[in-house]
This record gives structure tokens, sequence and C-alpha cells, in this order.
């Protein structure tokens, strides 16, 4: 509650019926009921700008207030017997865009650009959006990663041209990473070394049937795996000293430690290198109104800054016993309440990221 009133709170993801229990986003609209807030899933594509000029949406609601768990609520949110109700997304509170770009690269390359241009529409409004609309635009390219300072970045070659791609790799003596510019979840992600060099055509033309790729110099320390260090308001999310830290790791042979790919994870502390990473990239995270990300680091490098869909919060909670979507959710709370007394003299930038 704020000031004794419930919060209105949509998440936007990719499509109601493919959401999956242990995903964050679930995990974060459960513990915002339990605490009486409303929620409302959007799929991207359920929104209409209608004829008054409001945002609209098809909303999945939940029949309920108390759920058991995560898999409880996204059953009722994919039953045909809870509503769907056609709301405004303007009049929403917060609204949190949680697809991932990725997703749709195949079947619906339209989908990701046209919510974000529907989220551009509803924080001219009343909704907090975050992450902010404008600068997600921008930030869902791994492009994006290329603005940070060079300090925090491995080198990288990124390009069409198999003999560009291949040069790179030569030049490293045969070692280097490729993957596609767009993508996610270790998808089409080739690690190179010289033993691997009878194959380094195809793997270049795996990755480039979807468009650029990127070429990096290989990191030793990825063999050990990867941290993911998730941030909030352009800094390390923390609950009692705990940071939302986990390592990445796989133990299979397999060069790629995405969960999604198999990997296994650990709580972690990030050590001075991480934390080091965490304060080079907070400046720009906080003018792009990037309010929870997640950093993936190797060593003394990011390898990645997830803007669209950063995950763990379940993972995390479960191995800490910490309320980390709690936390989440009172610094929601309390920029709403800052509005209350600034009205819209605050942008959706300045807002999401106070």
């Amino acid at each position: 509650m704020t000031d004794g009133h419930p919060l209105r709170f949509g998440f936007v993801v990719n499509d109601v019926d493919t959401e999956q229990d242990n995903y964050t986003t679930i995990r974060l609209a459960r513990r915002a009921l339990s605490r009486g807030h409303e929620i409302a899933l959007v799929g991207l594509a359920d929104f209409t700008y209608d004829a008054d000029g409001t945002v609209r949406a098809c909303a999945h609601m939940p029949c309920g207030q108390d759920y058991a768990d995560d898999a409880a609520l996204l059953a009722d949110l994919q039953s045909d017997e809870c509503p769907t109700e056609r709301i405004s997304v303007d009049d929403l509170d917060v609204l949190m865009l949680r697809s991932d770009p990725a997703d749709e690269m195949v079947e619906r390359p339209w989908a990701p650009g046209s919510g974000l241009l529907f989220a551009q529409l509803s924080a001219l409004k009343h909704a907090l959006v975050v992450n902010d609309p404008t600068h997600l635009t921008d930030a869902s390219n791994k492009t994006y990663f290329q603005h940070f300072p060079e300090d925090v970045r491995p080198v990288t070659c990124i390009s069409c041209n198999i003999d560009e791609i291949k040069a790179f790799i030569e030049a490293r003596e045969g070692y280097g990473v490729i993957k596609p510019l767009q993508g996610s979840g270790g998808q089409s992600v080739f690690v190179v070394t010289p033993e691997s060099a009878g194959n380094l055509n195809q793997m270049i033309d795996a990755v480039l049937r979807d468009g650029y790729a990127i070429a990096q110099e290989y990191l030793p320390k990825a063999k050990d795996g990867d941290l993911r260090l998730l941030m909030l308001n352009g800094r390390p999310l923390e609950v009692d000293g705990t940071y939302a830290c986990i390592r990445r790791y796989n133990d299979s042979g397999d060069a790629r430690s995405n969960i999604s790919a198999g990997g296994k994870y650990e709580m972690a502390k990030p050590d001075a290198d991480a934390l080091r990473l965490a304060e080079l990239v907070a400046p720009k995270l906080i003018r792009d109104g990037m309010y929870f990300v997640g950093l993936d680091i190797v060593g003394d490098k990011l390898m990645e800054v997830n803007v669209d869909t950063p995950g763990g919060i379940n993972m995390l909670e479960e191995l800490t016993g910490l309320d980390f979507s709690g936390r989440i959710l009172d610094d929601l709370e309390r920029k709403l309440r800052l509005r209350k007394h600034y009205g819209k003299t605050l942008s959706n930038v300045e807002l999401a990221m106070l």
C-alpha cells in the first residue's frame, strides 16, 4: 500500500500464455498482490491506441489475492476462468517492461518495438514506466554495450563480413567468442579456440544467419563461469548486506553458463573488480533510466548488460531466504510517494532513478 491505497501494477511480457512460473516477473507480481496491490499482465500484441488517445490493453487479471506460490498465480493468469479485462494502461501506477526481444526475432520481429512505442505513450501520462521505454529502444540492441566506458568492455568487433570476423579471431591467436548481435540465453554462442579452427567457418555462418555477429576477445576466466549482478537505481541491489549476485557455471563441458543453456548457479559475493564495474556503468544506467538491470561479469570485464528481462530474483530468494522482490517493491512504492508530491514535474527517467 502507498498512503493506504493499493497501487496498480502492469507487467508487459512477450505472451501471457508462454510465461513460466520461475520467471522474476511472476515473483514480483505475486509479491505485489500479497501487499494488496492490483496486478495485470499484458502481452506485446495486446495493446490498443484508442480513438480518444488512450493506450489500452487486453490484460490478464488474477482471480484472487493470496497465492501459495508462483505456479498457482500463473495458472490463474493463464486460465480461462480468470478475467481478461480491457484496461487503460495510462492509468496504471507502474508499468514494468519485462519482454525479451530475442524470443520474437523469428515469428514476430515487429512485437518488441511496437510494445515500446505504446509504453512511450503511456509514460507521457500517469504510469511510471520502467525501464524507461525511450532509452530502452536503443538499449535492447547489443550495440548499446559499446557506449559504456572502454575499461569495462572486452575488445569487440561487430560485422556481417565473415573475413572481418576471421581476421579478428586470427589476430588473437585463434581465441574468441562469437555470438549474434541480437539474442539471449546463450543461443548461437560459440567459444573459438585453436583446436576448433577447423569449424570456424561453420560457427560464423551459424551466427550470421541471424544478421550481424559480435566477435569478442576470449577471457580465460570464463571457464569458471560468470557473475550475474542485479542493479537497481544504478546501484547493486542489496538486502541486509547481501548482494543480489549469483555465480553461473557449467560443469558439463558447455562453454555457456546461462541457466537457460543448462548452467548451474550459486550465491556469490561480488569482488572488487565486479563492484568497480558496477560503479563505472552507473552513470549511463542512471542517465538512461535503466532501473532494473543485470550485469554479466567475467573477471574484470562486462560480457553483457541485460536491460530487458534481468532475472534471478526467485533463485536468489530460494538460496538466501531474503526478500529481494520486496526490496524492489519498496523502492517503487517510495517513488510513487515522491510523485504524489511532485506531480508531473519529474520526467519518467528522473522518477525511475530517484
